[in-house]
């Protein structure tokens, strides 16, 4: 078996196309996903009427909670393969390989099960409203089927990621996308399934990109070789994935505790405001999922110079992706904010929704680039092995204090608008508390490595 080195290498040369060449790729990945998604929402919401489109919605939030936890491993994944590719480790990458599949694996059967198990009582206990919730029982049971496979599938991207292949993951997403469009319509528009017809082609959809990326893997010659006859759970590669991954992944689930707990107060608003807040958090998402590109460069750029002791190369990092933010923030939170009557109504006919979905792009599109500070500073953090901090700063500045604004501010003033603000407020307290995590982990790592880089400095000069 032989190396491999990716096709824009990151321990070398400028560094602003090249982290653009890489996020490339995922950025477009990403904003098909949520095009994908999008005429789940425009299909159910056109032909199914606005209180389907309310069902599908108000499941977001669980989906989030019960499977972002786990795919939060998946970061443990692409450090622990980023940090031995830059070191040039290429045997234990292998390990990593298997390892990783096979706790995809394992994690998704275990989210499935929870979640066909616990959706109903979860729904009922945030008080989904009675003309919806039977609707979003059944698309939530039919959805959970599809998580083994979409776990399998985003721990082999992270994979093919860290080793500097952003591409493939996001052609075999486009071909389960396609999929998934044309089987939500022949679903929904031909035979008449609503809400189980979306669910049915986003199951299909996620075990045709699963298998596609695994024949990928299997068919390379090079250092992510897949095999499955070695599939196992090599224990000190498993800890260095926990290691990293399981606080991302706490992260995440606590962060979607957070967010349960607002999808809670909207459903107090009734259907209407559900809906709107579905199709507006749907547009919004093309500008977060672009800025989600850039954590995952991060990621991978920052611990490929970790492995390679280019600390310096981390810091360029952060000024490009810190650049790269605040440009997508003006230039494509601009134009959604600007096309944000259209947009919205290409989800829904209905002008209430439409409305009060407009009330909540405004409030976000103000701030969109602290949530994109928030999301790309802890990448370079995990890239450079530090996990736990980001998970801790993501908790008091953006969890516990969402927590906080529902229990005063937005109790003493129950409004829509009191409760969408409470996002770009907790975006701004966690994205500094983070830039200064990234600060604290640099100076950290800085300081462990001088020692060392003194002694190879003296035996390679030898005895004076």
């Amino acid at each position: 078996m032989i190396g491999m080195k990716p096709a824009s290498d990151t321990n070398t040369g400028s560094l602003l196309g090249k982290i653009l060449i890489f996020a490339m790729p995922i950025m477009l990945m990403n904003v098909l996903q949520l095009l994908f998604n999008a005429v789940d929402m425009i299909v159910v919401g056109r032909f199914s009427g606005s209180a389907a489109l309310a069902a599908v919605g108000a499941t977001g939030s669980i989906v989030n909670l019960m499977v972002n936890c786990f795919m939060g491993l998946s970061v443990g994944t692409s450090v622990v393969v980023a940090q031995s590719y830059g070191a040039g480790k290429y045997d234990s990458i292998s390990k990593s390989v298997h390892t990783s599949i096979a706790l995809s694996a394992i994690v998704g059967l275990v989210v499935m099960l929870l979640g066909l198990i616990f959706c109903a009582p979860m729904l009922r206990a945030m008080g989904t409203p009675e003309d919806i919730i039977d609707l979003s029982v059944l698309y939530l049971s039919i959805y959970f089927l599809g998580v083994p496979a979409s776990m399998i599938y985003n721990f082999s991207a992270a994979i093919l990621r860290a080793v500097g292949d952003s591409r493939r993951p996001m052609y075999y997403l486009m071909v389960s996308g396609l999929t998934n469009v044309i089987l939500n319509l022949f679903f929904v528009v031909a035979l008449h399934m609503s809400v189980a017809g979306v669910a049915w082609a986003t199951v299909i959809s996620q075990y045709l990109s699963m298998v596609l990326i695994l024949v990928c893997l299997y068919r390379s010659q090079e250092v992510i070789h897949f095999s499955p006859a070695q599939i196992r759970l090599d224990g000190p590669t498993l800890v260095k994935i926990i290691r990293i991954g399981l606080p991302a992944g706490l992260q995440n689930f606590l962060f979607s505790i957070s967010n349960v707990l607002i999808q809670s107060a909207l459903n107090t608003f009734g259907s209407t405001a559900i809906a709107a807040n579905t199709a507006s958090g749907n547009i919004e998402g093309f500008v977060g999922t672009t800025m989600n590109a850039y954590y995952n460069a991060a990621i991978t750029f920052s611990g490929q110079n970790m492995g390679a002791r280019q600390f310096d190369r981390i810091d360029r990092v952060a000024k490009v992706s810190t650049g790269l933010v605040f440009t997508t923030w003006i230039l494509v939170g601009g134009v959604t904010l600007w096309l944000g009557r259209p947009l919205l109504s290409i989800y829904t006919t209905d002008p209430a929704v439409v409305e009060l979905g407009l009330v909540r792009m405004r409030i976000m599109m103000t701030a969109y680039f602290a949530a994109g500070i928030m999301n790309v500073y802890p990448g370079l953090t995990r890239g450079m092995g530090y996990s736990v901090l980001p998970m801790v700063c993501t908790l008091v500045g953006a969890c516990l204090m969402r927590i906080v604004w529902l229990v005063t501010f937005f109790a003493w003033y129950p409004t829509l608008q009191m409760l969408f603000i409470c996002y770009p407020i907790t975006w701004f307290l966690a994205g500094l508390g983070q830039v200064g995590v990234f600060f604290y982990a640099r100076r950290r790592v800085r300081q462990k490595t001088a020692p060392l880089a003194a002694k190879t400095a003296a035996a390679t000069c030898g005895p004076p």
